[in-house]
């Protein structure tokens, strides 16, 4: 079953992911020993992480257990929200290189524009996509323009002129 958990009118609700589907996330090397200690010997249906008492963790637990509003404090971000860290992570890997139509999917969104919401390039991401454009563009450079113009014929088929 795959499943999530929130909190409800005055109680925790659990039910089907968005949308009832399944997706592939990807984990990060350094994380990998923590995921195979925790998953080691465990049912596959078992939740991965449990609140003090063995139950679900909810978002109190959770902000509580990382001490988040002392954290956001203390490095100067107290409009912080966990849910930034999604924004980080998908900006992080979009600047990794990793193409739009991968990031919606490692997102779950139907809606690639919805994807481009969460991606926030800093200063240094749009200079170099500047001077990566510069560079395309440039007499030397290695991928000149193909500058063909192609008509249709009667037919229907493409013809370069």
């Amino acid at each position: 079953m795959f499943r999530q958990t929130y909190p409800g009118r005055g109680k925790l609700v659990t039910k089907e992911t968005k949308g009832c589907r399944r997706r592939t996330v990807p984990i990060i090397e350094p994380l990998r020993p923590t995921l195979e200690r925790l998953t080691a010997g465990r049912d596959s249906t078992a939740w991965l992480l449990t609140g003090p008492r063995g139950g679900v963790i909810t978002t109190a637990t959770l902000r509580d257990a990382t001490r988040w509003d002392d954290v956001v404090r203390e490095i100067g971000q107290p409009g912080l929200v966990r849910h930034g860290l999604r924004h980080t992570a998908l900006t992080w890997m979009a600047a990794a290189g990793v193409e739009l139509h991968i990031l919606q999917r490692v997102a779950g969104h139907q809606d690639p524009a919805v994807t481009s919401r969460y991606l926030h390039p800093d200063v240094h991401a749009m200079l170099d996509a500047g001077a990566a454009f510069s560079a395309w563009w440039s007499p030397s450079g290695p991928q000149r323009p193909n500058l063909a113009v192609v008509r249709r014929s009667r037919g229907g088929d493409e013809k370069g002129a």
